[in-house]
């Protein structure tokens, strides 16, 4: 399978399991992603060790660990700190997130509802962008 057809991976932490199975749904849907959810916090980290997705959309209120814990042990991990972390959150409301997110501290927060065109725009923007391929070698005469 050639990296242009690759379906990008994706973690999803949060403990409300429909939410968490909704959210995989709809992504598997669009035919991009292979989405794996977790519904435990305390779970995330070997979760993200074992699964290595190239994203991770975390839950910030979750009970016994939060988010920003999550992100700490992940930003701490040798392998997994450069995964780029979406916050999905019922934290912030819509007209303080707008469509775009919120940044806050380098972190993009979404506001819970979220559209899946909304999340899916976000996923691409924030996934690490494939190298250049590099230039031919310039012929000799």
């Amino acid at each position: 399978m050639d990296t242009e057809t690759t379906k990008k991976r994706i973690l999803i932490v949060d403990d409300e399991v429909s939410f968490g199975r909704m959210v995989k749904l709809n992504l598997e849907k669009t035919g991009e992603f292979e989405v794996r959810a977790e519904n435990k916090a305390s779970y995330a980290l070997a979760a993200a060790r074992e699964f290595k997705p190239d994203l991770i959309i975390l839950d910030v209120i979750m009970p016994n660990m939060d988010g920003g814990d999550v992100q700490g042990q992940i930003r701490r991990d040798r392998q997994l700190k450069h995964t780029p972390i979406i916050f999905l959150t019922a934290t912030v409301s819509k007209r303080e997130a707008g469509e775009g997110g919120l940044n806050s501290g380098g972190a993009l927060f979404l506001a819970k509802p979220v559209t899946v065109e909304t999340l899916v725009a976000r996923i691409k923007e924030h996934l690490p962008k494939p190298p250049e391929p590099s230039a031919p070698p310039a012929a000799q005469p």
